[in-house]
This record gives structure tokens, sequence and C-alpha cells, in this order.
């Protein structure tokens, strides 16, 4: 009987299992290697989650952004984009497994992701030729890596072949050689390493890039110029003073924010303009230096989300400073028939503001800083549109780089598209902040304290009522204007047991908050705030 020692074979086909986990990497390496080329192209929104995810949001009904907004608040776009995460890691898998068998169907799955991605990415508002190419190479990408999914890594001399197999190949009785454990398995990790390092690094080196460049945009090093019409002091006894009761005015970092961004995007200052076109007669282009050089006014203003559910968290104030806007749409000659302001971002995104609201006398500033520094990039740096009594989807534009005077029924904004309201004014609100909802207090003397708004009318009275007992007056902080909030508090002689606590204000109008509950679905919620407490 003669022994050969057999030459290598041909790689084994991989198991499903390592199968899934190779085409889960071949997407984690196309998705990085598309965020290098993203950032390396200056646009980074043109990567395949972002795209994807904000096509979603353009798409997506009312009902379903309002539920994210009210279930995760905040966090609903990184919940938007760990959930695409997991649909993506799902499909590679899929293709993973697939490829053994049916290697063509699997890289034919792989590119129709990435032409997907491209033709998310080329949708968006000024994308052009370039904004596909993070999609094309990270297909490529995918597709390098796809391979390892179809197979096992070559066995060595010693590999698992069987007597048969060396029968079938020598003719004769050959005796296989030994084993050697745990080859396989290194080999496996080793290249799913190797893909999982150059994703990371790819994708890593994509954010630094993207980070650095936004950095330079932000503003941070801008000093601008003292208002030449600033803003009152607030007068004594704005805030109510009370623990747990957020400030008068919101800190920058703690404002709230909603938009549809899924990034915030990154204009840099010294390239920003504003066009003012439309039904005008003299059509005005400005960049941020002449913003800088024109009177500038400094206003205090509280601000409101129409997603706002009642006793929510979407209102803040702010000392904001800014051009008049009024005054720059009368310099460009407003035509007979104009009634809307059709305002627009550099995402694209657009909202229609009631031309009558704006020239009507309240304080409706192009604003570019926020309590005393410029513009944080989250809430609109390098400009954006302040118009006090209105939700901030038909006044509150960030990022804003044109404004067209039109006419209501000649064109439609982003949410009025999406069956919201065109006039939006801000509804009589009120909200209990101390103490928090479920919370357990001792006995005795409590404090009851919140915040109130009517904005462009002024809050005239604040009650409170315990267990539907009789409706009491609570204290009013000081006021500073009509279109701020007024901070109250009231002392309730608390005995043990489970209690509710209701709020409902009056505005300067006489006009008093209703008690039914209201979706903020089509034009802002409304009803009394109620908290429940434990008094132990």
């Amino acid at each position: 009987m003669t022994t050969e020692t057999p030459a290598r074979s041909a790689a084994p086909p991989a198991s499903t299992p390592v199968s899934a986990a190779f085409g889960v990497l071949a997407a984690v390496l196309a998705l990085g290697v598309a965020e290098l080329t993203a950032a390396l192209a200056g646009r980074p929104e043109a990567g395949p989650l972002l795209a994807v995810g904000s096509v979603f949001i353009d798409l997506s009904p009312a009902w379903l952004k309002d539920f994210a907004i009210r279930t995760f608040g905040a966090a609903d776009k990184p919940v938007l984009l760990l959930t695409l995460a997991a649909v993506i890691a799902i499909a590679s898998a899929a293709i993973g497994t697939a490829a053994p068998r049916r290697p063509r169907l699997a890289i034919a799955a792989l590119l129709g992701l990435a032409a997907l991605a491209g033709a998310a990415a080329l949708s968006r508002p000024g994308a052009g030729p370039v904004d596909v190419l993070p999609a094309v190479v990270g297909a490529a990408g995918g597709t390098f890596a796809l391979p390892y999914s179809r197979r096992g890594p070559r066995p060595r001399a010693g590999g698992r072949v069987t007597p048969g197999d060396l029968m079938r190949r020598y003719g004769h009785p050959v005796q296989p050689p030994a084993p050697v454990p745990g080859a396989d398995r290194r080999a496996l990790l080793t290249h799913g390493a190797a893909l999982l390092g150059a994703a990371v690094l790819s994708g890593g080196a994509g954010r630094a890039i993207t980070s650095a460049r936004q950095a330079s945009a932000d503003g941070r090093a801008l000093t601008l110029p003292p208002p030449a019409d600033p803003a009152r002091p607030l007068p004594a006894g704005v805030g109510a003073h009370v623990p747990g009761l957020g400030p008068f005015t919101t800190p920058n970092d703690a404002f709230y924010r909603v938009d549809t961004a899924l990034i915030v995007p990154r204009v840099p200052h010294q390239e920003w303009t504003l066009r003012v076109h439309g039904l005008v007669d003299r059509p005005i282009e400005l960049t941020f230096a002449d913003l800088l050089d024109r009177p500038l006014a400094e206003r205090d203003i509280t601000l409101t989300c129409v997603s706002n559910e009642v006793g929510g968290p979407y209102a803040g104030h702010a000392r904001w400073l800014g051009i008049d806007l009024a005054a720059l749409l009368r310099e460009a000659g407003i035509q007979a028939g104009a009634d809307q302001i059709l305002s627009r971002s550099a995402d694209g995104w657009s909202a229609s503001t009631a031309l009558e609201s704006v020239l009507d006398g309240r304080d409706a500033l192009l604003a570019i800083g926020m309590n005393g520094r410029p513009l944080p990039p989250a809430h609109g740096f390098p400009a954006r549109m302040i118009v006090p009594g209105l939700y901030g989807y038909v006044s509150a534009t960030k990022w804003v780089t044109d404004l067209k005077l039109t006419r209501f029924a000649a064109e439609r904004a982003y949410w009025t598209r999406r069956g919201w309201a065109e006039q939006a004014p801000i509804k009589t609100a009120s909200r209990i902040e101390v103490p928090k909802p479920f919370a357990e207090i001792p006995a005795g003397a409590v404090t009851v304290a919140g915040t109130a708004w009517a904005q462009r009318r002024g809050i005239a009275a604040v009650e409170v009522r315990v267990d539907g007992g009789p409706w009491r007056q609570a204290d009013l902080a000081a006021s500073a204007g009509p279109d701020t909030w007024r901070q109250w508090r009231t002392t309730w002689q608390a005995a043990p047991g489970q209690h509710r606590i209701e709020v409902r204000a009056t505005d300067a109008t006489g006009h008093t908050q209703p008690a039914e509950r209201v979706p903020p679905i089509p034009d802002g919620a409304t009803g009394w705030h109620t908290v429940l407490v434990t008094v132990t």
C-alpha cells in the first residue's frame, strides 16, 4: 500500500453561521468605506445610512413622526439610525448565508442595496453626481469582502480530507495526514478581524474628517457685534427660584431640538448666503458679513414646538440677536398678492409663514445669535428665523438659505403637505415641573411650580387644583413681556395618600385652557396638565 501526502484541496464551503457573520462584516466594510468616501467628497449626508434615513423621514406619515417624537424625544434620530443598522445587519446576514449556494444572487442583492442607497443620496436637495460615489465605493468594498462568506479557509496539509476523497483523487488508498487542530478557526478569525479592522479604520477616518470640517464651520470663534437695539434687562423676580424648576432663560445646550435633519447641517459662515426673491420688486442676496454690517436687534422670545404634548418639554426661552425680518422683506419690495414666506434650510426643509405675521409689528428676526453667543449649529448657525407667537414648523426655519415670497395657494411647505395646519398660532399652555410625575413627597407644605406661556398674548393667571377640588390662584413670577413664558408657584398642604394635581392657565385675552386633551396634530395640543404623586 502506498501512502502519499495529498496536495492542498479547494476551500470547503463555510457553515451557515460563518457565512452570515461574514455577510454582516461585508456590509460593515461597505458602510465604512462609503463613510470615508462621503467625507473625502465633502458630502457626509450622502453616506448610505444618512441618505436612506433622510428619505425614510421624508416619506414617513405624520402620525409616525409624531409617535417617534412623543416616544423617543430627542433620541428619535439615533433610534432611527440604529433601526436602519439592524435592518442592514439582517439583510446582509441573509445575503452572506445565500452566498455559498447562490453567489450571483448574493452579489446582485448587495448591489441592489447599494443602488437603493445611491438613489436615496441623489434624491436629496442639492445632490449631484458625486453623491452617488459613496454607494458605488461601498458596493465595491462589500463585493470584495463577500466571497469570504462563501467558503471557509483553504485547508493546510492535514486539513479535513476524508479517505474517500483521497481514494477518488489518487485512484488507490491514501492515508490522510493528521489534522492540525484550530487551523480553520484561526484563519476565519484572521479574515474576520482584517475585515472588521478595515471597516473601523475607514469609518473612523471618515468621521474624523467630517468632524474636523464641522468644527471649522460652527462659528464658535466668531465675536458678534453688540446690538444697535438691545433687549431690555429682565425684570427682577422673573424666575420663581424653586428647586427642580428650570431657569427662566434656557441654556443653549439644554434648549430643545426638534427637526428632520439626521445630522446637523454645517454651513461655513464664509460660504453662507441668503436669497430673498419671489413676489418682490428687488431680489436680495446677503452674505453673513452683510448681516453683521446691518443694525442688530436683541429680543427675549420663547419658542414652542407644535409636537409638544400637554406638559411636554419642547418649549424654551432665549435672548436672540438678529436683523429685523420685516424690514428686510420691505427692502425687497413686497408685491401685491403675496401672503406667504416660503423659507428653506440648507438641507432642503421648508416652512410656510403667513406674511402678515411678520409684518404686523411683532419682533420677527433673522437671528444669528442666541444668549450672547453665535447660534449653536444644532439651533441654526449661521442664521435662522424667529417669529414670536407661531409654532416652530411655520416660523423657525434653521440653517435658512432662501426666503421666497409667494402665495399659500401656489406652494406648500414640508409639514403643510403632510396635513398640518397652515396657520399655527401658539396655544395657551401650562405645565407642572415640581413635583415630578409619580414623585414620593413628605406630608405637609409642598411647593407646586411650573411654567405657562401664551406668546403674543401673555399669561394673566395660573390656577392649580388637587383631586378635583376648587381651583386656587398660583403666584406668578414677574413678566418679561408677552412673547415670553412665565413661571409660577403655589403651596399645597399635602396629606398622606395618592393625589392628582392639575394646572390651567388664562392668557391676557381672558382665554382659559380647555380641559379636553387634544393631540398635537394638526395645530398644537391643548388640555390640562396632570401630575400624580404619592404623599408619605
